[in-house]
């Protein structure tokens, strides 16, 4: 069982790995900017830094979520790639963030786009199965034959 998820476990203990280093990230600017926990406010760069922490944060579960989902039951590889791009964009919005609040528009998209692919996967994911194994319909085939795909 565990080769099978391989790719999804991957992702997803590079993920957690991500969110301890935007942690520290946040650990990192209050001892620089000199504000004491457990404040969230001071100079705009230590609130870019933190709010940047905490959207990514917010995000997590959900990416986490519709990873594992549409891995399982859609494309464990197409979800990992999927995941990779993710969690590139959350990094790249991060550090765009931590610079200036313009520089997160363009991670911050292309990260809700990969989120929505995966979210789509889950989606299709489920009803296939739901349907093969609850209506004993199995529909990709009913689709490629009615298609002439096959």
């Amino acid at each position: 069982m565990s080769e099978d998820v391989v790719g999804l476990a991957a992702v997803t203990v590079l993920g957690v790995l991500e969110q301890a280093y935007f942690s520290l990230q946040v650990i990192y600017a209050r001892r620089k900017y000199s504000v004491s926990p457990p404040a969230t406010t001071g100079p705009p760069e230590f609130e870019r830094i933190f709010r940047a922490q905490a959207n990514c944060s917010e995000y997590f579960p959900i990416f986490i979520t519709v990873l594992w989902t549409s891995g399982l039951f859609f494309s464990q590889g197409a979800s990992s790639v999927c995941g990779l791009l993710y969690l590139y964009a959350r990094f790249r919005y991060f550090r765009g963030y931590s610079q200036s609040a313009q520089g997160r528009l363009a991670p911050l998209y292309f990260s809700a786009q990969v989120l929505w692919v995966l979210i789509g996967f889950s989606c299709v994911g489920v009803l296939l199965t739901f349907c093969r194994v609850y209506l004993a319909i199995e529909l990709l085939g009913q689709l490629t034959a009615a298609l002439r795909l096959t």
